[in-house]
C-alpha cells in the first residue's frame, strides 16, 4: 500500500461519454485546470457507452412514441419530446464546434444520417400516430416529418418490414430523414484521445474504493490499481461520479445528504443482431414501435440500422433481462449492497409498487430464442432464425426515490445529484442518456461552478450558440442549427458504403 497522495483540480470517475463530455467542456472553459480521470476497466467507453451496449440512437424524439403521451382529452402532449430534442441539438452543436476547431477530425467516425421512423398497427394506434404527427409536424424542431398509412409508400420506406407482410389491419408510419445513428463508444474514445492531448491524466485499471471529505474541504479518494493491488490517495476540489450503474454506490460512500433516500433497480438489455449482408441491405432506418402493455419505457421495440467498426448491421430489441449487477462487469452483490438504512423503506415501497414490472422481467428472462424471433417477426415477417444472433447489451440502473407520486417511485430518466456546495456531483439513471450528454454536463457546470459562469458564458455561447435560449422561441435559430450542424457533421451527405459481413 502506498501513502502517496496526488492532488487535482478535478477528478472524473468513469471513462464513459459523460466524463468525456464534461472533461472536454472544462478543458475549453478552464484549460489550466488539472484534470484526472479514473477508470476501473482497461479502456475508455467499455461499459454503458460502448457501441455494442446501446442502440446508438441519437435520441431527438423523432421516433420514440413513449416521449409523446395521449392526454385524457385525446390531445397529444409533446412537451417531453420538445425537451429531449432541444437537448440533442445542444449535443450536436458542441460536436460541431469540436469538428470546426479541428479537435475532432472525421465526424463520420461516430455519427451518420439514418432516417428515424415510428411504426404502428391497429386502428387505435394508427389514430394515435396521426394525431402525434399533426401535433409535431407543425413544430420547427420536427421539420420534415412525413406520415403515411399507404402500404405501398411504406414498402418504399421500409422494404424489409413490408416484404411478405399480410396487411389485414390498418398500419401507418412517420418518417424524418434528419435522424442519426451515433457510435457513442467511438465518440467517447475520440474525446478521450483529445483530452490526453490536452495533458489530462487518464488512469485506466484504477478503481475508486472510497470517497471521503477532508477537514480542509477537499475530496479524498482511495484508489486501487486493479493489476498490482497498490492503493493511493488522490484529492480534488471537485469530483464528478460518472460511473454508469456504479455511480450510486460511490454517491452513497460520499455521504452527502443529497444522496440519501435514493435507490437503484438494474435492468439488463438484450438485442437480436443481424449481419447478413443480404438482409441488412434491405433496411436503412431506426424504426420504433409501441411498448407492449406492462413493459417499461426502455423496452420499446425497435429495428435499427447500426454502423459499428465500419460495418453495417441491424439491431432488434431490446428484450429486458434481470441481473443484480449494476454494471455489465459488476458484482452479483451490487443490488443488495446498495440497500442502506436511509433508502430501505423507499426500496421496499418500490418492490410493492412494481410487481407488474417484476413479472414482466421474469417473463422476458424466460424467453427462448424462437420466442424472441416471434417478436422480431412483428417487424420483419420473414425473419429467419439463422440470420439473427442474441447480444447481451449493457446494464441500466433506474433511479428509485420518493416523489410527489409517492414513496419508491421508479424514475426512467437521468438525474444529476450534487452537493449543496457544488464540490461533488453524480449522474444517475440512463434514458435518454448519451444523446443528451452535453446538456446534462452543462447542468453539472451550472450547479457546481456558478462562480465561474459569468466568465465562461462567452465561450459556452461560442461552443453552443443556443445556450440560454429556448429554441422554440427562435425558429430561425433552429433552422440555422439544423443546417450548420448537418454541414459540419456531414449529415447532409449519404453515408459512405460500409461492409456488411456475416457473424
Amino acid at each position: 500500500m502506498s501513502d502517496r497522495q496526488t492532488k487535482s483540480d478535478v477528478i472524473l470517475i468513469g471513462a464513459g461519454i459523460m466524463s468525456a463530455t464534461l472533461g472536454s467542456l472544462l478543458k475549453e472553459l478552464a484549460p489550466d485546470w488539472d484534470i484526472t480521470v479514473l477508470e476501473r476497466l482497461a479502456g475508455a467507453g467499455e461499459e454503458s457507452s460502448n457501441e455494442w451496449n446501446n442502440a446508438g440512437t441519437g435520441h431527438a424524439s423523432l421516433c420514440e412514441l413513449n416521449y409523446t403521451v395521449e392526454k385524457p382529452d385525446g390531445s397529444i402532449d409533446i412537451s417531453k419530446a420538445i425537451k429531449v430534442n432541444e437537448e440533442y441539438q445542444v449535443s450536436k452543436q458542441f460536436w460541431s464546434y469540436l469538428v470546426s476547431s479541428n479537435l475532432i477530425r472525421n465526424p463520420r467516425d461516430f455519427i451518420v444520417p439514418v432516417p428515424h421512423m415510428s411504426f404502428v398497427q391497429g386502428e387505435s394506434d394508427v389514430a394515435f400516430l396521426r394525431k402525434r404527427f399533426e401535433a409535431m409536424s407543425g413544430n420547427p424542431l420536427f421539420d420534415g416529418m412525413e406520415f403515411s398509412d399507404d402500404p405501398g409508400k411504406l414498402a418504399e420506406w421500409i422494404p424489409l418490414m413490408m416484404k411478405d407482410r399480410t396487411v389485414n389491419k390498418p398500419i401507418a408510419a412517420t418518417r424524418i430523414e434528419s435522424g442519426t445513428d451515433v457510435n457513442f463508444g467511438a465518440l467517447t474514445r475520440i474525446l478521450f484521445n483529445h483530452l490526453k492531448s490536452k495533458n489530462v491524466d487518464i488512469k485506466f485499471k484504477h478503481q475508486v474504493d472510497d470517497i471521503t471529505r477532508t477537514r480542509d474541504g477537499l475530496w479524498e479518494l482511495k484508489v486501487r490499481n486493479v493489476d498490482s493491488g497498490t492503493v493511493e490517495r488522490r484529492t480534488a476540489k471537485f469530483v464528478f461520479i460518472g460511473g454508469g450503474g456504479g455511480s450510486l454506490h460511490l454517491l452513497q460512500k460520499s455521504g452527502i445528504p443529497e444522496g440519501k433516500g435514493i435507490g437503484g433497480f438494474p435492468v439488463s438489455g438484450l438485442f437480436m443482431v443481424c449481419q447478413n449482408p443480404e438482409v441488412v441491405a434491405q433496411h436503412r432506418a431506426k424504426v420504433y414501435g409501441k411498448a407492449s402493455v406492462g413493459a417499461p419505457p426502455m423496452s420499446v421495440p425497435h429495428l435499427d440500422t447500426r454502423y459499428i467498426d465500419k460495418k453495417e448491421s441491424l439491431f432488434f430489441g431490446p428484450f429486458a433481462g434481470f441481473s443484480p449487477k449494476f454494471l455489465k462487469t459488476g458484482s452479483m452483490m451490487d443490488l443488495i449492497t446498495s440497500v442502506k438504512p436511509h433508502n430501505l423503506v423507499t426500496m421496499m415501497a418500490a418492490g410493492v409498487k412494481n410487481v407488474p414490472l417484476t413479472t414482466y422481467l421474469i417473463k422476458q428472462v424466460m424467453l427462448s430464442k424462437e420466442q424472441r424471433m416471434e417478436a422480431l417477426r412483428e417487424f420483419v415477417p420473414n425473419a429467419k432464425s439463422e440470420d439473427w444472433d442474441l447480444l447481451v447489451a449493457g446494464q441500466r440502473v433506474q433511479i428509485i426515490k420518493d416523489t410527489a407520486a409517492g414513496k419508491g417511485t421508479l424514475q426512467f430518466g437521468t438525474e444529476v445529484i450534487s452537493a449543496a456546495d457544488g464540490s461533488i456531483a453524480a449522474l444517475l439513471g440512463a434514458s435518454p442518456g448519451a444523446s443528451t450528454a452535453v446538456s446534462v454536463m452543462l447542468e453539472v457546470i451550472q450547479k457546481c461552478f456558478p462562480q465561474h459562469l459569468k466568465t465562461w458564458e462567452p465561450k459556452i455561447i461560442e461552443m453552443i450558440p443556443s445556450y440560454g435560449l429556448s429554441l422554440l422561441k427562435h425558429p430561425d435559430l433552429i433552422r440555422d442549427i439544423h443546417a450548420s450542424t448537418a454541414r459540419t457533421l456531414g449529415l447532409d451527405k449519404a453515408p459512405n458504403p460500409v461492409k456488411t459481413e456475416a457473424v
